[in-house]
This record gives structure tokens, C-alpha cells and sequence, in this order.
């Protein structure tokens, strides 16, 4: 084929628990492909994928300037203990930590309360001789000959990777790299994570949940980065891998093999980053961003235009809405709330009655049984294309044929017999289920926010998104739905959009009324040092932009707030400027301040990016409405009119900016499809987004 030669070449990869998504931007637009994620070798669908849409573009994998890559392999590895053989080794007397987690119920009035097991088992946790103090000092030694008894035990006990997380290594960290030294000796080839490099944070149970984690998915990650570097380089690609990060921000391939930790939620935060673009480009500064995929529902607050960020998270909850049910993480994330409601959700009726769906997902393998390919459970899918929303013979650009009997019988046998229903009951009323969950998941993250819904724009990406995002307006209130373009392949295409950057974070408690500026200013000097060693693996050359914050609270309370502070140099007088900051803060969270109290600071976070100095597309004016053109109709289920109505079928890629249409309607394309209800309008915006308003 002929290939372009022109330079500007970036490819952008996500992968799912059902579809791998790929977005190549080119010097003239951007070119896109769906493949199915290949869950034993989720190498393979990356290339399957990077092939098909670089075969469409007729652009050479030698062109290639950047890959950017997301992936939520880490999150399932630990969610369904797929990880590695982990080990705990740490400081005498502790190795209970994760056992006694927070020493409360997180649901005083569950008798049968379950709590995630430990990924590391109480045999297999291991104790070191040695003790430091509070403030860095060494009270006891460490025994170097117990460490090498307990690698003895490692190797007698086939380990593959171990977590060391001693007692206040955050302050000083040379035990914790001695015993490092001395396992390499004793077990060639052992994966290592150190608590004062995964987490130097204060909190012994969050570090040491935080530190294991790491462990425990690393040797699974390095192995698959390290063959996903290799397949790259062998199919001709000779630009640089990047990964993104669960913050949102970007880092070389070899921070992330050491800390594969920080990409627990790396593909979610990408639609985060396309949301936060569209609402900059429309003008809403109030947004709540919907990432519907296969297999996992993602809801994102974004206020001023940026999303949520937090500095720690839960995964495998063992109740879905319940905080302290999960494994806690200490990592920098964009917040959200995930819920299992994707297109591969499976619907079943429980011992109730009741129709149910989700969190168990069909996946890629076998997928929902419309796929044709074993599946034979229903799933969301499988409802949608029965109640008309999806185009049997055009569905992922054609590239796959969905067997409409195959998903009736599916819903018939498992959903409308056990609830006593038609096939086309059972359909919608899995549609309505799994709506009225993601509708009642943002509800709660919301008020768990203090925000409102009522009065936000709900922008939706992924590949069901856009099929369901209206009925889920409908249920908050909410009036303007946008589905961007490229929305189908929404995380990827916000890959392209995010910055080089690394947070490096350490804690030291500091009263700020006794404010020591040359102690601030080394700990800052320090994190500027680690920070730019990492940006600059992967940028080199481009400006930097610095932000500070500290972690801070009245003395005695037992959480703190994050503050951002000046980035500069500190001088002995600024404690007062910084406990006013933070002051300021509180009474804006909280609608007041407590007089009469010490604030102190504990933690000290900088948040190093490289600026990217493109240029920025221009926001183009609204266009003059024209009527869209109907390509034909069909009948599709309708839940506010409760029945199947007419809707007519509209091509996005034909609609220019400005085209303007009716609902009931259907807006297709490659990756996706738009549904308009019979209560909204809807037109094409001038950056080629799909714009929905309630009618009335």
C-alpha cells in the first residue's frame, strides 16, 4: 500500500474487558478501530488492532511518533486474584496489618459483614528484625541474618514477587532497601516493591495495602509490558511507549513496570480527560462524565472544568456503594465511581423475581450471545439490539454481524420465562434495570460530593454510552446530554489529550505555627528531583510546570484536606500564609473554621508536568441549523412512551455541524450509536459533537 510521509503520527490504545479501542491521530484527522480483547495474550489485541487501523489510515507502523497506552489489566488482576505468588515481609510484631485494616465496621448493622481477603495470606507474611522511629531514626538495627532466614522461606515457598513494608520507612527508607539488596543475592529473578517507593506516605495500613497491591500485580504487568514493547519494535514502531496513569497524566514504561500500581485506573481516566476537553470546547463548567463500556459503568464529577483527583481509592469492594468494603490504595486518581453496567453485563432474575444485571460481564470471551461466538446468557447487548437501538449488520463498523435469535432465545430462556414476560418485556426491562443503576450510582457519588446533578451537562463516551445516556437524564433531571465525537472510543481518544506528569508525594509532619522553611524546601528540592527523573524519561526537552500541595489539618483530627500552596521558595514567616490557605479551604468544604486550633501539615505532594505547546484548535462559532437528512427508519423501543415507536436512522458521518434532527432517532456510526428518545432534540455542534436537549 501507499504510505503518507508526513510527520505528526500518534497512536492511542485502550483496552477493555470486551473491546480494545485504537485512535491514530494523523496531520489531517484521526482514524479509529474496535477489536475484541484477547484476555489470555491482551498483547495480541493490541497489534490485531494497531494493524487494522493503521492498515485504514495506509499509514506505517514507522511513522509512528508516540504510543500511548491505558489498560485496566492491573485492576482485574486484583479484583478476580489473577495476580502473582506475594509475600509480606515487614517489621516484627506487624505483620497482622492487613488483618486489623481500619479496627472498624464499615456496616455496624451487617451480622454477616464479609471483608476482602488479604491478597497475601497471614503463611505467607513474613517478619524482619529492625525498628525505626517516628521521625527517621533507628531504634533497633536491622537483623540481617532474619532477612535471610525469611528468603529461604521465599524460595522454599516458589514466590514470585514480595512486598516490604517496614514501620515509618516513609521517613527513612535504608532498611527497606537493604533487605532488597539482600534478596537479590538470596532469590535471583524475585520482584520487589518497597513501601517508601510505592507509597512514602504516613498511614501504616494504607501503605502496606498500597505496597502489596503493587507487588502483587507487578510481575503480570512487566511481563506484558515487556511483550508489548517487543511486539511493538517487531511490527516496526520506533517512537516511544507511554502509559497513562490513573491521575490522568503520563509516564514511561519503565515507571510503570515499577509501578504498575499507579494504572489501576488508567483506561477509565482517559474518558475523563475527553470529557474535560468537551466541556472546555462547549462552555460547561458543570459536567458529569458517563464512560459506558462493555463491561463497566464509569461516573465522573467535573466542576471548573476539571474532574474530581483524590489521593486514594478501594478496589474489589465487597459491597458496591460501601466505603472501607474494599482494598484501600494510596495513588494519585481521578475520582469516580465504577459500577458493573456495561454492554456485556449479564441479566438474570434472582430468587425474588426480580430482573438483575450485572456486575458478572460476558466480556470478549464468549461475549454476549448476539456475538454468536458460545455466549449464551443475556446481556445488555443483547437487550439493546433486541429493542432496535443496534443495527445487526452494521455493528463495530461492520466488522462483526449480530444474530438477533441468538440474543431472543438468550432473553427469552434466561429473563422471560423466570420472570413469566415476553422476550420484548424482558429486553426493556433489563435496559430500564441497568439505566436506573447507573442513574442511582451518580445520584449517591454526588451526594457523596455535596454536587448537584440537576443543572449539569451529562456528556457520554464509550461504546454503550451514547445508547443509554439519554434515558439516564431523563431519570436525574438533567437536560443537555453531548456525545463527542469519537465517542465509542472515547478513553483512547482522550489519551492523546493528556500530559506528561508524575506526582511524587512524602510525609512530614510539620506544625505550621512552627513553620521551618529550610526543612520545606528540601523535602520540596527532593520531590522536584524524583518527579523530573521520571517526566524526563518521557519528554526531554519540553518546559515544565510545577504545582504544590499539602495535606493539612487542625491538630487532632483525623483526616486531612489537600491544599494547594505557592510554588516557590519558603521563607520561616509562611507558616501563617499556609495555615491561612488551608483555613480558607475548610471553611469552604465545611461553611466555617474552629478558632484557637494548631494546623499542621503532614503530607507534601508536587505534581510535576511537561507543558505541551501545541497549538490549540480553535472553538468554532455556532453553525446555522439545517434539517439532518433521514436515511431511513426502523422501530425501536422507547422507554418514556413505555412501547416501540418509529425513529429514523441518521448518519453522524453525513450530519455536518449545524444539522438538526428529532427524537425518536438513531445517530450511527463506526464505534457507536446515538439513541434520542421521542423527549429530546438534537444537532450537531460545530466541533462535531452530538448535542441532546429535553424538548419543552
Amino acid at each position: 500500500m501507499t504510505m503518507r510521509k508526513e510527520a505528526g503520527y500518534r497512536l492511542a490504545v485502550d483496552i477493555g474487558g470486551t473491546f480494545t479501542d485504537i485512535v491514530l491521530e494523523t496531520p489531517s484527522g484521526f482514524e479509529s478501530g474496535k477489536v475484541l480483547t484477547t484476555p489470555d495474550r491482551p498483547e495480541q489485541g493490541v497489534i490485531d488492532g494497531v494493524c487494522l487501523v493503521l492498515d485504514k489510515a495506509k499509514v506505517a507502523a514507522a511513522q509512528l511518533d508516540l504510543v500511548i497506552h491505558g489498560t485496566t489489566l492491573a485492576t482485574n488482576a486484583i479484583i478476580e486474584r489473577r495476580g502473582a505468588r506475594t509475600a509480606l515481609i515487614t517489621t516484627q510484631g506487624f505483620r497482622d496489618t492487613l488483618e486489623f485494616a481500619f479496627g472498624h465496621r464499615f456496616d455496624q448493622y451487617d451480622l454477616e459483614l464479609e471483608r476482602p481477603e488479604p491478597l497475601v495470606s497471614r503463611p505467607l507474611r513474613f517478619e524482619a528484625v529492625e525498628r525505626m522511629a517516628a521521625d527517621g531514626t533507628v531504634l533497633l538495627a536491622l537483623d540481617e541474618q532474619s532477612v535471610r532466614k525469611v528468603a529461604a522461606q521465599l524460595c522454599e515457598e516458589k514466590i514470585e514477587s514480595v512486598a516490604v513494608c517496614f514501620l515509618h520507612a516513609y521517613r527513612n527508607g535504608a532498611h527497606e532497601k537493604r533487605v532488597r539488596d539482600i534478596l537479590s543475592e538470596e532469590c535471583p529473578g524475585l520482584f520487589v516493591s518497597l513501601s517508601h517507593e510505592v507509597c512514602p506516605e504516613i498511614r501504616e495500613y494504607e501503605r502496606t495495602s498500597t505496597t502489596v497491591a503493587n507487588a502483587y500485580v507487578q510481575p503480570l504487568m512487566s511481563t506484558y509490558l515487556g511483550k508489548l514493547s517487543g511486539a511493538l519494535k517487531e511490527l516496526g514502531v520506533d517512537g516511544p511507549l507511554l502509559m497513562i496513569m490513573s491521575s490522568g497524566s503520563l509516564t514511561s514504561v519503565e515507571t510503570a513496570r515499577r509501578l504498575p500500581i499507579r494504572l489501576v485506573e488508567s483506561g477509565p481516566a482517559g474518558g475523563a480527560i475527553l470529557a474535560r476537553e468537551v466541556a472546555k470546547e462547549i462552555g460547561a463548567d458543570r459536567t458529569v462524565a458517563l464512560d459506558m463500556g462493555g463491561t463497566t459503568a464509569k461516573i465522573i464529577m467535573i466542576t471548573d472544568y476539571e474532574p474530581r483527583h483524590a489521593r486514594s481509592m478501594e478496589v474489589a469492594r465487597a459491597y458496591r456503594f460501601l466505603a472501607g468494603s474494599g482494598l484501600p490504595l494510596r495513588i494519585p486518581v481521578i475520582e469516580m465511581i465504577e459500577i458493573g453496567a456495561g454492554g456485556g453485563s449479564i441479566a438474570h432474575v434472582d430468587e425474588l423475581g426480580r430482573i438483575a444485571v450485572g456486575p458478572e460481564s460476558a466480556g470478549s470471551v464468549p461475549g454476549p450471545a448476539c456475538y454468536a461466538r458460545g455466549g449464551t446468557r443475556p446481556t445488555v447487548t443483547d437487550c439493546d439490539l433486541l429493542l432496535g437501538k443496534l443495527d445487526p449488520d452494521a455493528f463495530a463498523a461492520g466488522s462483526m454481524t449480530l444474530d438477533t435469535q441468538k440474543a431472543r432465545q438468550a432473553a427469552e430462556e434466561h429473563v422471560g420465562k423466570p420472570a413469566g414476560i415476553s422476550w420484548a418485556d424482558a429486553a426493556g426491562g433489563v435496559c430500564e434495570i441497568v439505566d436506573e443503576n447507573m442513574a442511582n450510582a451518580t445520584r449517591v457519588h454526588a451526594a457523596d460530593a455535596g454536587e448537584e446533578l440537576e443543572s449539569r451537562v451529562l456528556i457520554a463516551t464509550g461504546g454503550a454510552g451514547p445508547l443509554h445516556a439519554a434515558r439516564i437524564a431523563e431519570k436525574l433531571g438533567i437536560q443537555t446530554v453531548v456525545v463527542p465525537k469519537a465517542a465509542g472510543v472515547g478513553s483512547a481518544y482522550g489519551f492523546l489529550k493528556a500530559p506528561i506528569a508524575y506526582e511524587a508525594v512524602y510525609s512530614q509532619i510539620m506544625h505550621l505555627a512552627k513553620f521551618h522553611a529550610a526543612s520545606a524546601n528540601q523535602v520540596f528540592a527532593q520531590l522536584r528531583k524524583e518527579a523530573e527523573g521520571v517526566v524526563r524519561i518521557a519528554s526531554a526537552d519540553r518546559p515544565l510546570r510545577e504545582r504544590r500541595f499539602a495535606d493539612m489539618r487542625y491538630k487532632g483530627q483525623g483526616h486531612e484536606l489537600a491544599v494547594e500552596i505557592p510554588a516557590r521558595i519558603y521563607e520561616d514567616g509562611d507558616g501563617a500564609a499556609l495555615a491561612e490557605l488551608f483555613e480558607a479551604q475548610y471553611q469552604k468544604n465545611y461553611g466555617r473554621r474552629i478558632p484557637n486550633l494548631t494546623v499542621e501539615a503532614l503530607t507534601w505532594t508536587l505534581v510535576l508536568s511537561a507543558v505541551d505547546e501545541r497549538a490549540q484548535a480553535a472553538v468554532l462559532s455556532e453553525p446555522a441549523r439545517t434539517q439532518a437528512l433521514a436515511m431511513r427508519k426502523t422501530r425501536v423501543f422507547d422507554a418514556e412512551v413505555g412501547d416501540f415507536v418509529e425513529a429514523q436512522i441518521i448518519s453522524r458521518e453525513a450530519s455536518p455541524p449545524g444539522a438538526a434532527f428529532a427524537g425518536p432517532a438513531l445517530i450511527v456510526e463506526d464505534q457507536t450509536t446515538v439513541w434520542v428518545p421521542s423527549s429530546f432534540n438534537g444537532r450537531m455542534s460545530a466541533g462535531g459533537h452530538v448535542i441532546l436537549e429535553r424538548k419543552g
